[in-house]
């Protein structure tokens, strides 16, 4: 069954409470009473807005199974083991379940992750495990999700931070489970587990670990406690270069319910059994279910708006992906396993994985700033941790491993912001230094000696990408920059500022773009801006986009710089006039061409701070048109409503951010630039009780803060934490 919650309150209604309050005051003056009027609501249960399946049918690469917010597991349906559509495990349309595995990454690219697959069977003679469901009986919300399967299983899942939870309900008292060490969420590869040691505790534990390389090198520990006995268990013959088990176990019921936690651990099995102990001790599901809405909509509510109900679902379920991640992957004891695979302790508790940073450091991370200002120190400190032990700042974590993966080295971005915003949970020198050193040492995202010599990367002294990586870099060391000159450190900032501007050196005044150049100084020929490339068809100069969707990419930080190469203001509106205007050729999701409006590609994020832009051009009206046309084409309330990967929140920060009415286009500035908000009234609360409310208004000639106009495209994010009132024109 779905514990239901019942129908979502009516949400708060301004004009009718003045109406009571004035017909109070009426009455007491006429009777010559003093009346008290108290007045008050139930509690917005706001899980009830969310739809975990939206962005489950088709790029989303969402997932509908349980998790906890910045929680290291996800139990959830695994419909394929591998392939791009399957990143998560899951996809809406598919009519087999191949079981329930409790790890996974929300809206990648690739896949990862998979660990423990479980799959309820009403018998041991089954030769295919995947099983057909009843997709009627599919439901979820946080923190549960349940499905009946053909062979008449109910199954249901919760979960805390670092326990699983299963409940199954068999058709009768005698039960098979398939327990498959093997599974993983794989990528390009047909077996990603290198070892495993699992042991059969009793006749209702195993424990145990594997060790896995896929898109990352890896070590995981787990302990599986089941409710019931298990009255026999067959490990399974083994295919060939399957290096984990898979068994077989039989159950005779005594009310045709069984239970499963799976616990897990970075460190040891000890350290899932710690797990498994403090956060789940008993095996009562409701009681988990409950726990799981209540830390939800403590979450949930940091923002509240007034909408019509598709777009409060599509809204709160953008919060609810937001802050899947990243992952604490540290036990309850503070304990984890660090980049170089030795045993550490987290001196705050807290280790943070699963960071996209290529992808959120555009808004994802500075929403954190807004909405989880007490999470922010961790992240960094992570991040900073990370770069002691592997010797630069992380790129694309997971589990506490680099995966390498895009370009750029966009924690320090993340860094610079929460330093420039007065974050001082962490060690702001050390830090520093670790940014440096990052920006000066050679790693397998950069080779300095190139940059520092051409001030440009040479198309024919790289692999591929190189236009994209000068500029990636460009967003980083002006980030690095602007910390160096907040710290007093003049010197360095000189450095940093003068490289952040060497994407100059790539403007091809002819094609007005900036375009590939060798190591002679020769543009690379034949040169077309519409062509998307990447890894996946290189040789190419541009990272999943073309020429087009990276002009842009300096702009995030040097508008007037950008402006000025185009030669002025209107140089400037014209070249954004063309680019949401010409034509996409053939486009390619998998080069990031998708979700098009002209060359800006929405489901990919270069593209994603341009629309605000035009907030710099004559013709700034054209932000808010063109944040509507985004929000209502590329979102919805259904399972295809996410067009392009969530990239672990990112895709849902740009949703939230643009809902409210307002985005950073440099992410490290603490400038959010007004675009139009999409809903009458928002209220952000998460700065010890201040509300900073965010009104439209048709009849406001210019936004308003205050009760000041705003002078300029922006105000700042210290405004919001003061509490206030911004009036903006929708």
């Amino acid at each position: 069954m779905c514990f239901s919650h019942g129908p979502a309150p009516q949400p708060y209604n301004m004009n009718r409470h003045r109406f009571f309050a004035m017909l109070f005051r009426i009455v007491a003056a006429l009777s010559g009473m003093v009346l008290v009027a108290c007045t008050s609501r139930a509690p917005i249960d706001y899980t009830a807005y969310v739809n975990p399946f939206i962005g489950t049918d088709g790029t989303g690469h969402a997932f509908p199974g349980p998790s906890m917010p910045f929680g290291m597991v996800q139990p959830g349906p695994d419909n394929a083991g591998s392939g791009w559509d399957h990143t998560a495990g899951y996809q809406f349309r598919d009519s087999l379940i191949l079981g329930f595995s409790q790890t996974r990454l929300n809206g990648t690219g690739i896949n990862e992750l998979g660990d423990v697959l479980l799959q309820p069977l009403t018998d041991d003679t089954t030769l295919h495990f995947a099983q057909a469901y009843f997709k009627h009986t599919e439901q979820a919300e946080p923190g549960y999700y349940t499905v009946v399967l053909k062979n008449g299983v109910q199954v249901e899942l919760t979960c805390t931070e670092r326990v699983a939870l299963h409940r199954y309900r068999y058709p009768g008292n005698n039960a098979c489970l398939l327990i498959d060490l093997q599974h993983g969420l794989r990528f390009m590869t047909d077996s990603m587990v290198l070892e495993s040691d699992v042991r059969i505790e009793n006749d209702s534990t195993l424990s145990g670990y594997c060790h896995t390389r896929n898109w990352v090198d890896r070590k995981y520990f787990f302990t599986i406690a089941f409710s019931q006995p298990f009255t026999r268990i067959n490990r399974l013959p083994r295919n060939a270069r399957e290096n984990a088990p898979r068994f077989l176990a039989q159950f005779a019921l005594p009310d045709t319910v069984l239970l499963a936690k799976v616990a897990l651990s970075t460190t040891s099995v000890e350290g899932a059994k710690r797990n498994l102990q403090q956060e789940l001790p008993d095996w009562n599901v409701q009681d988990v279910v409950n726990r799981a809405k209540s830390v939800w909509n403590q979450y949930l509510s940091r923002i509240e708006i007034e909408a019509p109900q598709r777009q409060k679902e599509i809204f709160y379920t953008c919060l609810y992906r937001l802050f899947l991640q990243p992952s604490n992957i540290a036990d309850v004891d503070g304990r984890y396993r660090g980049a170089d695979d030795s045993i550490r302790t987290a001196p705050n508790g807290a280790y943070f994985s699963t960071f996209s940073l290529w992808d959120t450091y555009r808004a994802a991370h500075p929403l954190y700033t807004i909405l989880t200002p007490e999470k922010v120190h961790a992240f960094v400190a992570s991040m900073v941790e990370h770069s002691r032990v592997a010797g630069f700042l992380p790129i694309w974590t997971v589990w506490g491993q680099d995966n390498y993966c895009m370009i750029g080295n966009h924690a320090i971005p993340v860094i610079a912001d929460a330093f420039l915003k007065g974050f001082d949970g962490f060690d702001a020198p050390q830090a520093f230094a670790q940014m440096m050193r990052t920006t000066t040492e050679h790693h397998i995202n950069s080779n300095w000696t190139l940059l520092n010599r051409y001030g440009y990367y040479p198309f024919d002294s790289l692999d591929n990408e190189a236009v994209s990586r000068t500029l990636e870099h460009g967003v980083d060391d002006y980030a690095l920059a602007l910390m160096a000159a907040k710290m007093g450190d003049d010197s360095t900032a000189a450095v940093y500022f003068r490289r952040a501007a060497f994407y100059k050196n790539l403007f091809d005044s002819q094609t007005r773009q900036f375009r590939g150049k060798n190591s002679s100084g020769a543009w690379r020929t034949p040169f077309d801006p519409l062509t998307a490339t990447s890894p996946l068809n290189n040789p190419g100069d541009y990272t999943e986009a073309n020429a087009w969707q990276y002009f842009w990419t300096p702009a995030q930080y040097d508008v007037e710089g950008v402006m000025s190469l185009l030669g002025g203001k209107q140089a400037f509106t014209n070249h954004l006039d063309s680019f949401f205007s010409i034509r996409a050729l053939n486009p390619n999701k998998f080069l990031g061409q998708e979700a098009m409006i002209g060359q800006y590609a929405h489901g990919n994020e270069p593209s994603h701070h341009i629309a605000y832009l035009y907030a710099y051009s004559n013709t700034p009206e054209k932000t808010g048109a063109l944040v509507r046309q985004i929000c209502n084409a590329f979102y919805d309330n259904t399972p295809s409503g996410m067009i392009g990967n969530d990239d672990c929140g990112q895709m849902s920060a740009w949703y939230i951010f643009s809902t409210l009415g307002f985005y950073p286009v440099n992410p490290f500035s603490g400038e959010l630039v007004i675009g139009a908000p999409q809903v009458n009234k928002a209220v952000i609360r998460s700065f010890r009780g201040r509300a900073f409310v965010i009104a439209a208004d048709k009849r406001t000639a210019s936004p308003m803060l205050n009760g000041e106009a705003i002078k300029g495209p922006a105000f700042r994010y210290e405004e919001i934490t003061r509490g206030g009132r911004l009036v903006l024109k929708p």
